[in-house]
């Protein structure tokens, strides 16, 4: 999962920054408006925190332009200010939830699970790829009937991969969407990581899923006899 949080408040946006990166996403930071608008124009989030009270582009400006350019990107947003008019005017923007500071993490990580269950930037939680199933809310996977236990990253690589369901996914793409943003693209975490996902997902199976396109990138695909 990605997600980019806006905020200016340095404190507040490592210590969100770093309950994600526990919890398996990848986050990207902005402490502006400005910037903020730029990345989530610039699509790939599953999620995106945003600070109302910011300098210069506030977060009603930064929300009313994403959703007028047409990113459905759910987005929950934070503020000092707990006055009702705020709400009411954040959730007219297109805001989807809404949390008032000082809040708990365990708050904010609930939240985000709630909105993404609720599909509403999932075109489905559930990807099926021949017979392999990856239940996306629940984060389980099986194959043929099996089950198949992975690690917070390799579910994140497979689900990358299952989004993208026949299309050749490049090394850069993958870094992006499911490492950190300045990941060194010379690094081999991504032949470790397919790899492993090869071992648990493919093999024993027959048909292999996970294929690699030499100097292209990886594809997960049913291959036709």
């Amino acid at each position: 999962m990605r997600a980019l949080v806006v905020e200016d408040d340095g404190r507040i946006s490592r210590f969100i920054e770093k309950g994600l990166r526990e919890a398996s996403y990848v986050v990207e930071l902005a402490d502006n408006g400005e910037t903020g608008l730029r990345l989530a124009l610039g699509g790939g989030y599953d999620a995106i925190v945003l600070d109302l009270m910011l300098p210069g582009r506030d977060g009603f400006s930064v929300l009313r332009s994403i959703r007028q350019a047409g990113v459905a990107t759910p987005v929950i947003c934070l503020t000092a200010r707990d006055g009702v008019d705020d709400r009411v005017r954040g959730l007219d923007l297109g805001a989807d939830d809404y949390l008032a500071k000082p809040f708990s993490f365990a708050e904010l990580l609930a939240r985000l699970r709630a909105l993404l269950r609720r599909g509403t930037a999932l075109a489905s939680n559930t990807i099926v790829v021949a017979d392999l199933t990856i239940d996306v809310a629940s984060r389980r996977v099986e194959r043929g009937g099996r089950r198949i236990d992975l690690s917070a990253r390799e579910f994140a690589l497979l689900e990358c991969l299952g989004r993208g369901a026949g299309q050749v996914l490049s090394r850069t793409m993958l870094l992006e969407r499911v490492w950190d943003m300045n990941q060194d693209p010379m690094t081999n975490v991504i032949d470790v990581h397919i790899n492993r996902l090869r071992r648990k997902v493919d093999h024993g199976f027959g048909r292999p899923l996970i294929h690699t396109i030499r100097g292209v990138g990886y594809v997960l695909r049913e291959e036709s006899e």
